[in-house]
């Protein structure tokens, strides 16, 4: 298998993203220590200062660990997509089992100019491989390339 230097990363765009999906969390998460500082009388700060550190730690390192924590590699016929902190995944799809593939934006995907290129395949296990963080352009491109090598297998 490739080594881990020979992913390449996500468009940096991603962490952007990442801190507003946690800072709208983060919100929530302050709003309801908000409401349990108001309802226990006397115990001023007991409830909101440890929610105000766990939302800061999650906008400030969370973020950065996701993104390093993914990649990608587009070579030899193969889509290679490592992903996770805790629980690594490392799926390689060839092209010659892709059955369609899409790219999707979500409303602040679209803000960050960023996509998700969704790889489907034939069978039940991982039969479809999600590749959020790219630029638009890029995922377009990869699509693109993908369905030339399939349309080369076929002929």
């Amino acid at each position: 298998m490739d080594a881990a230097d020979d992913l390449t990363p996500l468009d940096p765009a991603y962490k952007t993203l990442l801190r507003v999906q946690l800072a709208i969390a983060a919100l929530v998460l302050l709003a309801a220590a908000t409401i349990a500082e108001v309802a226990i009388p006397g115990w001023t700060g007991a409830v909101w200062l440890p929610a105000l550190a766990v939302a800061a730690y999650a906008l400030i390192r969370v973020p950065l660990r996701r993104y390093h924590a993914r990649g990608y590699s587009l070579a030899g016929e193969r889509l290679r997509v490592v992903r996770g902190v805790i629980f690594r995944s490392d799926t390689v799809v060839p092209f010659g089992r892709v059955q369609h593939i899409d790219v999707g934006q979500g409303p602040l995907e679209r803000v960050f100019h960023l996509a998700t290129l969704t790889v489907h395949t034939a069978g039940t296990h991982n039969a479809s491989v999600a590749l959020p963080g790219l630029s638009h352009g890029d995922a377009v491109a990869m699509r693109e390339e993908i369905r030339a090598a399939i349309r080369r297998d076929t002929r």
